[in-house]
Parts: structure tokens; sequence; C-alpha cells
């Protein structure tokens, strides 16, 4: 059976800190880019499916209701899949479809009209932090830090200075 190492909301989607510190130091096979618009492109699905030919990581493009078909149907095979989401909505969208998350980082959201900075590069808007809110009631870990070796801010703090 497979496992969802952690899921990771970016809005950059697949780039350097996601592969060589996230990818390799948590000891995974496979990213699972989950993201309705990239999976209804075939253009953009097939960038991202080679972008890793050389890295021996498995790279899968999935809509939101994919992934959970995927898991509901294979629970994800043999692999241990960093999913990532280009937002906070999307996530909430899975989870509240079964898919068993368990760690959520935030860690590449860019400023936006009424959103506030709780990290250098990680900028939520209220309603963004009341989903969050709502994610972490069902136990799970909400977090916010760029790659494992920075500052790590738990929703908990995030909210004190929000």
């Amino acid at each position: 059976m497979g496992e969802i190492v952690l899921a990771r909301v970016d809005d950059r989607l697949i780039h350097g800190q996601v592969m060589t510190k996230w990818a390799k130091g948590m000891n995974t096979n496979s990213i699972f880019v989950v993201d309705n618009a990239t999976a209804s492109d075939p253009f953009m699905k097939d960038i991202y499916m080679m972008s890793t030919a050389n890295s021996g990581m498995t790279i899968k493009v999935f809509s939101t209701d994919e992934v959970v078909e995927y898991w509901k149907n294979e629970n994800f095979g043999k692999y241990r899949a960093i999913l990532l989401f280009k937002s906070i909505a999307a996530v909430k969208e899975v989870i509240d479809k079964g898919l068993p998350i368990k760690k959520l980082n935030l860690g590449g959201i860019a400023k936006k009209k009424e959103s506030k900075f709780i990290l250098p590069n990680v900028a939520v808007k209220p309603e963004e932090m009341e989903v969050l809110k709502e994610i972490s009631g069902k136990d799970i870990e909400v977090f916010f830090q760029i790659v494992p070796d920075t500052k790590y801010v738990s929703l908990k703090d995030a909210l004190k200075s929000y």
C-alpha cells in the first residue's frame, strides 16, 4: 500500500526546492501534482511528467477527483508520495472526499490582495486561514515552512500573529 508522506500547497508546483529538499529529504519516490487546470492541459501535464525524467522520481498529474479515485482504487500502489497543490481550496476538496492527509505544508503562496505573509513567500487570505483551521480540526498537522531546514510555523502560532 502506498502512503501520502506530505501534502504541500505551492503555487509553483514542481521546482528545485520541492525536488531537492522535500522529496529527497522525506524518502519519497513520487510527486503527485493535484491541479484541475494542469490535469486538463495535455501540454502542461507532459511538461511536469517529463521534468524529472532523470531523477528516479515518478511524477503523476491528477485532477482532484482523479487523485481521490486513485487512492480509493489503488491506495497509491507502491508510491510514497508528496501531493502538490496550487490552492488551499483544492486540498480541502480532496480531504472532504476522503483522502487521508496527515500533514499539510504551506510553502509557496504568492501575495494577493487581502493576503498576509506568514513567512516570506507564503501569504494567506483571511478566508483561507478559516479553511486551514477547519482542516486542522480533522487531526491534520498544518504548518508553514519553505524547506525542511528553515523556520517551522505551526498553524496555532500563525494564527496568533495573523
